[in-house]
């Protein structure tokens, strides 16, 4: 994993993240993914794996479309290192780095630059 992950991330993320259609691609699948996994979890954890199941697919779901908007963007994010790299970023950037974006302004940036 990347030292600093969380500051490196949000560093880079107004120059990964200025194409439009990518920014409402993600205010729309980041808050499913917020959704999906938590489902995911507390319905395995009471043997409800029906649920269970369409949590963990509405977040691979919502992080695949994420990932097609990321081909939009004139700068591509860095390659994953490894797989534990692509995991703690993909965590990071749903949890706390677009939430952050948003919260500091950055999206709305963003997005009247991207017009």
């Amino acid at each position: 994993m990347r030292p600093d992950l969380l500051a490196w991330q949000f560093e880079h993320y107004p120059l990964n993240h200025a194409d439009r259609a990518n920014l409402a691609l993600h205010a729309v699948s980041v808050p499913l993914v917020l959704l999906g996994l938590p489902t995911f979890a507390l319905a395995l954890a009471s043997g409800r794996f029906a649920l269970a199941g369409a949590g963990l697919g509405l977040a691979i779901l919502a992080v695949a479309a994420q990932g097609r908007g990321h081909r939009r963007e004139a700068h591509a994010p860095a390659p994953f290192l490894s797989r534990g790299d692509m995991l703690a970023r993909l965590m990071a950037e749903q949890f706390v780095t677009f939430p952050r974006f948003v919260l500091s302004g950055g999206f709305a940036r963003a997005w009247r630059s991207a017009a």
